[in-house]
């Protein structure tokens, strides 16, 4: 293990459902030892003055742990050598030693004590949002296949053009959301938000169906119906309403229908309601994003934040609600890796600012495998090179 960065998510309290995520990278070389700063072919080399460091094929590893289960995280950590710091090669005898790991997240605070007690690692918090938007620029330059469009049910990936990246908007949805208007590297500003994101879905879900989890809640949204809780339009008009464009099953209000109906809320099944609340929220930052989008003149408009976790309907809802707002000009994108913009971007923390541009490889091919938590991988498919943009 070359390098890594921690992403704790941020929530009240750390119960099921919330997960620890952490990316290394992992090469293929070995530490040289010279001070004359020449590499040889096409090798790229980090220095810090007297080590450096030869760095050739190697692979990005993302792996996710409930936070409920972080024994697990410490095991898997104590297999590992973490035997990088900072950009700095170290020896074997001194992998021992205290090692300095960026995070980000409120667990940076939270766990500290145990990853120093178990491990000898101190966490070293860094901003939030700086985190999201270096792991956003590095994902969507450097990895083949990273962004894609959802739509009924049909993922499609995008090609990037790297020249033509920025502007964009970055919607993060986590707890609250997040609308990040990215100019380029280190360059952005946070133009809007709103409360209402997956902490209010599954904090009003955990009110209304007695789920345990944000997962459990997702997954009950699969079997429900929304339109025996919504209010359609069709409900108030008996048809559609074609003269301001708005179809019969358009929404005309979420969990309408509570409150026209002489019913209590166990008459309701969990999984309608769930499925009302995702739509409800999904709707509400597809129309804020589009919105932004809009104000500022952004081409691209990428959604990220644990309240997506790569579900299809809700990536299909928000799509349909940029859709719509937009009238079929704007698309809502979406990461590969969306749950990892976090721990990436404090891995890039790692040294220099300029990390990021040092590491643009092009990383192909995700592998799966099984190591008590859920990793992937992505493999670079060409040497270290520097980043003239």
């Amino acid at each position: 293990m070359r390098c890594l960065g921690f992403d704790f998510e941020n929530l009240v309290e750390y119960k099921e459902g919330s997960l620890i995520k952490l990316v290394y990278f992992s090469n293929h070389s070995t530490c040289t030892f010279d001070t004359d700063g020449v590499g040889s072919t096409k090798e790229m080399q980090i220095s810090n003055g007297d080590v450096n460091c030869h760095f050739l094929h190697g692979s990005l590893q993302f792996v996710k742990f409930e936070t409920v289960k972080i024994d697990d995280c410490i095991k898997f950590l104590s297999s590992k050598q973490i035997n990088f710091n900072g950009g700095k090669c170290q020896e074997a005898h001194d992998r021992n030693k205290n090692v300095i790991i960026k995070a980000t997240g409120g667990g940076a605070f939270k766990f500290a004590n145990l990853f120093k007690e178990k491990l000898g690692i101190t966490l070293d918090k860094v901003d939030e949002m700086d985190c999201l938007v270096a792991g956003a620029n590095f994902l969507l330059k450097a990895v083949q296949h990273e962004a894609f469009t959802h739509m009924s049910s049909k993922k499609e990936y995008v090609q990037i053009d790297q020249n033509d990246l920025y502007p964009y908007l970055l919607v993060n949805i986590g707890s609250g959301v997040s609308m990040i208007k990215v100019d380029r590297n280190h360059k952005f500003e946070r133009v809007s938000g709103t409360s209402v994101g997956g902490g209010t879905f599954w904090g009003l879900g955990k009110l209304l169906t007695q789920c345990k989890s944000f997962d459990e809640l997702l997954e009950l949204s699969h079997e429900g119906n929304n339109r025996v809780v919504d209010m359609l339009v069709g409900d108030i008009y008996g048809t559609d309403y074609s003269r301001i464009g708005l179809a019969s099953t358009a929404i005309a209000s979420s969990f309408g229908k509570a409150i026209s109906e002489n019913k209590e809320l166990n008459d309701y099944r969990p999984e309608d309601i769930s499925r009302s609340l995702l739509r409800m929220i999904s709707n509400n930052v597809a129309q804020i994003a589009y919105l932004n989008a809009l104000r500022f003149g952004l081409k691209r408009i990428f959604f990220g934040g644990f309240f997506i976790r790569g579900h299809a309907y809700t990536m299909d809802t928000i799509s349909e609600g940029v859709h719509f707002w937009s009238k079929g000009e704007a698309k809502a994108l979406f990461f590969r890796h969306e749950g990892f913009l976090g721990a990436l971007g404090a891995l890039m923390n790692h040294g220099s600012k300029d990390i990021a541009d040092l590491l643009s490889l092009r990383f192909t091919q995700e592998l799966p495998t099984s190591v008590g938590g859920t990793e992937d991988s992505l493999h670079s498919s060409t040497l270290f090179s520097v980043n003239e943009n």
